[in-house]
């Protein structure tokens, strides 16, 4: 039986400035061969589980959930060619962004849902990723709007539902009441959070790649967090 599609209020602004001409090539041209396959209620309403052996292969899989610009997924993909990575991302700007970045590094790795994650998740096979990453969520500062941020019920469920047992789901923030969220509620979803010491949160992966967004906020003052948690 054909499924209803659910009402979902995305994070933030769908577009930006104005595209330039060559993120409108890279959009035209790259993004629909990038597609981990029918994601969207129009081309898949049963919301049949994607082939991610037809994908990938015998590789595992990761997943970001709002890549932002890319940075860091594409450092990702270079420096992990033997993983196959997908990304989500419902700000088309971001998206021209990445496009331009895996062209610009050549990586093959990836796959692209210019999209919201919740989407990706309902189309994802039970226990098919091996990593997950949330780097610098919309923060919705206003108390009134908590409930829209990731790290609610109803964007952890589904993604603990997709992640293989011992996955690993990374989450940096330079929020410390997002971190106070993420710590509360990220257990409730069958999570445990693997810091034992101060510098596991304090300093960065020893793969993490600083985007744009965490640069501006070490300017301004803020300091990140880098939450480790795996799925139990």
């Amino acid at each position: 039986m054909t499924s209803t599609r659910p009402f979902r209020n995305f994070y933030g602004r769908h577009k930006g400035k104005t595209l330039k001409a060559s993120q409108k090539t890279y959009l035209d041209e790259d993004l629909a061969q990038l597609s981990p396959g029918p994601v969207g209620w129009e081309e898949n309403p049963d919301r049949a589980p994607l082939d991610l052996k037809g994908l990938f292969g015998d590789r595992p899989v990761w997943l970001e959930i709002g890549f932002g610009g890319g940075e860091h997924m594409v450092h990702q993909a270079a420096g992990n060619p033997d993983v196959g990575i997908i990304g989500a991302e419902p700000y088309i700007n971001g998206v021209a962004m990445l496009l331009g970045k895996i062209r610009k590094a050549g990586v093959t790795n990836l796959a692209v849902h210019p999209g919201d994650a919740r989407d990706l998740f309902d189309v994802l096979p039970e226990g098919s990723i091996d990593r997950a990453f949330l780097l610098y969520p919309d923060p919705w500062p206003k108390t009134r709007h908590h409930r829209r941020r990731f790290v609610t019920p109803e964007h952890l469920d589904p993604l603990a539902k997709v992640l293989k047992p011992g996955a690993i789901f990374r989450v940096a923030t330079d929020i410390p009441d997002y971190v106070r969220q993420a710590l509360i509620e990220i257990p409730k979803a069958g999570f445990e959070w693997l810091a034992e010491k101060p510098q596991d949160w304090r300093e960065p992966w020893a793969d993490w790649f600083s985007t744009r967004y965490e640069q501006k906020a070490l300017r301004e003052g803020r300091s990140p967090h880098y939450l480790t948690f795996r799925k139990g």
